[in-house]
């Protein structure tokens, strides 16, 4: 029995999907010694390595919230010295789910379950993800209610969504979707400029309690009703990746 490359790579808890594409496209990847092209499949005894370290099966599901600073970028390639991994140096391979914006702080889920990712990730299953924004002057009411009703970025039309004004300059936001950098594009299409951006939720999981800089695993009770969030939710490709 064979599996794409990139999928026993993130099966193995090494990184996601998307990453093992990177990974793949930058030719650090080889099977049996060999380079590794995209759409390469893995047999039953083959070895792959990644910048010759071997890609070994994960022996536990783990599940992580971590309140990520800012000046911390949300990949697993070691070569950026502001990677996440290095920063939590947890005992065993795990990456990030999605990505939060070097310049942003607050709540990532970070695992070695590659199944899960796109479960979260696919703006299709319309899984809730909470932001608290300041931005440099006072907001109007005209710029809230267009980031309610939606805003054309990046050539497309942003989902309707939650936002409600909690100061002079501030505002919470929920989005069921994650296109590239949204609400700072959102903001800069108001003529706002984001002064901080902190994600307090993803799902059913808060920030509360996790002081920046920490990380803490997933409780029992959390794991089961995310699992019954994710129940139905789509496992194919992803339309948005969730980032700020």
């Amino acid at each position: 029995m064979d599996i794409s490359l990139n999928k026993y790579i993130s099966d193995s808890g090494f990184c996601s999907r998307r990453e093992a594409d990177k990974y793949i496209e930058q030719c650090r990847v080889t099977i049996n010694g060999k380079d590794a092209h995209k759409g390469n499949r893995v047999m039953q005894g083959d070895d792959v390595r990644i910048d010759g370290e071997s890609i070994r099966k994960k022996k536990s599901t783990i599940y992580i919230a971590f309140n990520k600073p800012k000046g911390i970028t949300c990949t697993t390639d070691r070569k950026d010295k502001t990677n996440i991994i290095d920063f939590i140096n947890f005992k065993s391979r795990i990456f990030p789910i999605g990505r939060l914006d070097k310049l942003s702080d607050g709540l990532i889920f970070l695992t070695n379950d590659g199944d899960i990712v796109n479960k979260i990730l696919r703006a299709g299953n319309g899984h809730e993800k909470e932001y608290i924004v300041t931005v440099d002057r006072p907001l109007d009411q005209e710029a809230i209610v267009k980031m309610r009703n939606g805003m054309k970025i990046l050539g497309t039309v942003t989902n309707k969504c939650y936002v409600k004004q909690e100061g002079e300059r501030k505002f919470r936001i929920i989005l069921t979707q994650g296109l590239n950098r949204q609400i700072r594009r959102m903001c800069e299409m108001l003529n706002y400029q984001v002064q901080t951006l902190t994600r307090i939720r993803i799902m059913n999981i808060s920030v509360n309690n996790i002081p920046p800089g920490k990380w803490r695993y997933f409780t029992p009770g959390e794991i089961s009703t995310m699992s019954e969030l994710l129940k139905g939710s789509s496992k194919t490709e992803i339309i948005d990746g969730f980032e700020e």
